[in-house]
């Protein structure tokens, strides 16, 4: 690419589209070795492809000499035109040289970037993808304290940030830096010593200028990207949530929130654009300095007769060549720093503290019909609200215990520390006498299949949500699933049958069809323990009952563990768990624990009592 074809005022066009479509954003605190990380952590992928690399880097250097060769062959043509140097003659060769220059200045820049392409989108899809499987292998903790938006932000800034990078560091800083030295030696040996002076002393006045100017600017660059991320963060929660924006009529609320953040973003986005300006007016003075300085001496010469016409127009555009480079190099500066502020964010997600991570030496789960055992369990979510208390006992193998007990009671937290979200404080849990903090997750995952309370669905059709329990599977199993669940009927009765699409977070179906669509799927997995979590509150009573005679049915043969509020759902247990604060208070059957006279036959007869207690409307 000829930087002939920029300008002071192209670098402003093009700053400003980078600026707007590609805004950034970095830590607080800008760390340069921080920088040089981010730099080293791209080595890996550049050496996947060590033949592209070295193909491109040729081809540059192919590039700029053609480039600097142009005036030497322009210079050449305007001496042999000129009348007072000899005979006129058109210097065929040369405007063919000429020509074949200017040529191969682009055209081997050109190829360069087609050789180098599938590097550049490698990388961006080796790391892309890097990030998004740390992402999956991060704690819940992190994910119930994330920004969705903001974390989205980060990935596609950081992913754009490395293209950018890669392309401009390589293709831009090191040739605009070789041009420089080609020119700067042409100089020093033909013409007067005061030319390179002149010469480096702009350049270093410039440079120093850029550096200055930028450094300081990016304070305002981060503030304005900072605030960027916090809109985009409240526009997608609040898109999520449109349902319950609609239900408080909150629409103008919800504007202004957004707009809150929108208005701090202008403000620090008018400066940002302001001190462009006084940087770009800044380089401008500075070159304008130079070049009028060059051809002042250079114009001296010509008059001396030291030079000729063409040693002038020589000198005039390898100053164009060196100082149009600058412009775009003082752009490249700041974007490459822009670029790196982005990438840092999202290598940091990649250092990301994983709280839950496989032992070095941890085996597949071996199990047999999965005892499961929970010995002596404390747990907090922080330290300083714990809510599990030294909770201790045994699922055997193929049995179904339950537990209920109050909201807050920890019952759900139970589920959790079994799919090993988080690992318990004190105590463990084993399967088939296998401390699951010992085994892989992947295989203690594969083992356990549930049914939650909360059934968020993918947006995808009902077949993909139905089949995600386990995707391999063929189209039979999927449907033998649904009717299992009782969802068969209605998903044959809409007008797409199974390709009907769910909607975001499935908010298309009811909260019983949702749960019936995740029942399939727990079903369709065929695990080894289940996991019952309040899986039938959405249902109406005719479902509920249909639906548990065929989870019973289900749970045959297999570890079972219910997590219930409704007592009718758990009274076929093979031992219930009464839980209250963290501790179980009482076990035993369901007939037994109401012989005992607790608190479970108190929660007992209180639902019984509002279940028939007629309901006044």
């Amino acid at each position: 690419m000829s930087y002939y074809a920029h300008s002071s005022g192209y670098n402003r066009d093009l700053l400003y589209c980078c600026q707007t479509m590609r805004p950034s954003s970095s830590p607080s605190e800008h760390d340069t070795r921080g920088g040089w990380q981010t730099l080293r952590s791209l080595i890996p992928y550049l050496m996947e492809f060590k033949g592209r690399v070295i193909l491109a880097m040729s081809l540059l250097i192919f590039a700029k000499l053609g480039n600097v060769g142009v005036p030497l062959v322009l210079k050449q043509i305007i001496d042999a035109l000129d009348k007072s140097q000899a005979v006129l003659m058109v210097p065929v060769f040369l405007i063919l040289g000429y020509g074949l220059l200017r040529l191969f200045s682009t055209l081997f820049g050109e190829l360069r970037d087609a050789v180098f392409a599938k590097v550049t989108q490698r990388a961006i899809r080796r790391v892309a993808l890097q990030v998004f499987e740390h992402l999956h292998n991060l704690s819940l903790r992190f994910h119930l304290d994330r920004q969705t938006g903001g974390v989205a932000r980060d990935i596609e800034r950081g992913t754009r940030g490395i293209g950018f990078l890669l392309n401009f560091m390589l293709f831009n800083i090191l040739p605009t830096l070789l041009e420089i030295g080609l020119v700067a030696a042409i100089l020093l040996s033909k013409y007067n010593a005061w030319f390179a002076i002149i010469t480096f002393v702009t350049l270093i006045i410039y440079i120093g200028f850029t550096l200055f100017v930028t450094e300081w600017r990016m304070v305002v660059r981060r503030t304005m990207n900072d605030l960027d991320s916090k809109a985009n963060s409240r526009a997608i929660d609040s898109l999520l949530n449109y349902e319950t924006v609609k239900y408080f009529g909150n629409e103008q609320y919800e504007a202004r929130r957004y707009d809150h953040n929108m208005q701090h973003w202008e403000t620090a986005a008018v400066r940002n654009q302001t001190s462009l300006a006084f940087l770009n007016a800044g380089q401008s003075v500075i070159i304008a300095i130079g070049i009028t300085a060059l051809m002042w001496l250079a114009a001296d010469e010509v008059v001396k007769g030291t030079m000729t016409l063409g040693d002038l127009v020589l000198v005039n555009v390898f100053m164009l060549q060196l100082y149009m480079p600058l412009h775009f190099l003082g752009f490249v500066y700041r974007e490459i720093r822009h670029a790196l502020a982005d990438m840092e964010k999202m290598f940091g997600l990649l250092h990301e503290h994983r709280e839950v991570a496989d032992a070095p030496d941890a085996q597949a789960l071996s199990h047999g019909n999965a005892e499961v055992r929970f010995e002596h369990v404390s747990f907090g979510y922080d330290a300083d609200r714990q809510i599990l208390f030294d909770v201790n006992f045994t699922i055997p193998a193929g049995h179904t215990v339950a537990v209920v007990g109050a909201s807050g009671a920890g019952k759900s937290t139970l589920s959790r520390l079994l799919f090993r979200f988080y690992d318990v404080q004190q105590g463990s849990i084993r399967i088939d006498g296998q401390d699951i903090r010992e085994v892989t997750q992947s295989s203690l995952r594969a083992a356990i299949g549930i049914v939650p309370q909360d059934t968020v669905l993918f947006n995808d059709t009902i077949y993909y949500n139905i089949a995600y329990g386990r995707p391999e599977t063929n189209r039979e199993a999927v449907i033998a699933a649904a009717q299992a669940a009782h969802i068969h009927e209605f998903i044959e009765s809409l007008p797409q049958g199974y390709e009907t699409r769910v909607g975001e977070r499935g908010l298309k179906l009811s909260g019983g069809e949702k749960q019936r669509v995740a029942i399939a799927r727990a079903i369709l997995k065929n695990p080894a323990i289940l996991i019952f979590d309040e899986a039938t509150s959405a249902l109406d009573s005719k479902s509920e009952k249909a639906i548990q005679a065929e989870l019973h049915t289900i749970a045959q043969n297999r570890t079972t563990l219910i997590v219930a509020h409704r007592l009718s759902t758990v009274v076929n247990a093979n031992q219930i768990l009464v839980m209250d604060r963290g501790r179980v208070v009482e076990r035993g059957t369901h007939s037994e624990l109401l012989l005992h006279d607790g608190l479970y036959a108190q929660m007992w007869n209180l639902q019984k009592r509002v279940e028939q207690k007629p309901i006044d409307y």
